[in-house]
This record gives structure tokens, sequence and C-alpha cells, in this order.
């Protein structure tokens, strides 16, 4: 098999691994109201300050009224708080209260054993190539 094909099998097969995996190892016992697409909406609006709508939508490339019917599940679920801005009244923020926090830290620590088991044994060369070509194949996601 030459190098084209093998990079292309591996993406594939990494991307559908990484999808299936994740949503094993996060879908737990305490978490198993809410999917893999509603982990990635409770990153998304984060641990630091509150996020607008529209911030958070832009992030996960989804348009608002998206964005608001998976909200208003987690909402109803305990994961996400909305509140109105004090300056705008206009604008909702997202928060996450404690159930949220936890289930992004769970999610976080999916994510940290993922990175250090692609690093793991890997000299400071190879990293800076690696680095190197993800940094490639987001780029090429950002053109869509």
């Amino acid at each position: 098999m030459d190098q084209y094909q093998t990079i292309n099998d591996v993406l594939v097969r990494l991307f559908n691994e990484i999808m299936d995996r994740e949503e094993k190892a996060i879908i737990t016992e305490e978490f198993k109201d809410i999917s893999n697409n509603d982990m990635h909406i409770i990153e998304a609006i984060g641990i630091e300050e509150p996020r607008n709508m529209s911030t958070v939508a832009k992030s996960l490339s989804v348009t608002v009224g998206t964005l608001t019917i998976a909200v208003n599940s987690l909402v109803k679920k305990g994961y996400v708080k909305r509140a109105r801005s004090e300056e705008d009244r206009r604008v909702v923020l997202l928060s996450l209260p404690e159930k949220g926090r936890r289930a992004y830290r769970h999610h976080a620590q999916f994510h940290k054993q993922m990175v250090e088991a692609v690093m793991q044994n890997m000299t400071e060369e190879e990293l800076s190539v690696l680095v190197r070509a993800l940094q490639n194949l987001s780029a090429f996601f950002r053109k869509f």
C-alpha cells in the first residue's frame, strides 16, 4: 500500500474510532442522559465566563436555531444554565452549573488521556512533525 492510501485509511478509521471510543468513554452511568453531541456543546460553553449563544454556535459551526434546540434539552436536564445579559437583555448567556461542570471535566479527562496516548514515546522532532501535519489537516477542514 502506498503512503497516500495508508494516510487515507488511517484518517478515515481514526475519525470513526475517535467518535466511537469517545462516546463509550464519556457516556457513563452519571452522564447517560446526554449524547456525544451534547458533550461537545458543554465543552464549547466551557467553565470560564458565560458565553453568548452566537459565540457558542459559531464555535460549533451550527446555527443559533440548531443550538437553541439542543440547549433547551440540556437546560431541562440541568447541564446548562441560560440567563439574559445585564448589559443587553436581548443577549442570552450560557453557563454550566455544577452538573454541567462535572460533565465538562469528565470529557476533558478523556481528551487528556487521548493526547497523552498519542504523545507517549515520541521524540520532540516527531511531535513537531505530528503537530505540523495536524495543523495542515485542520487548515484543510476550515476551508469548508
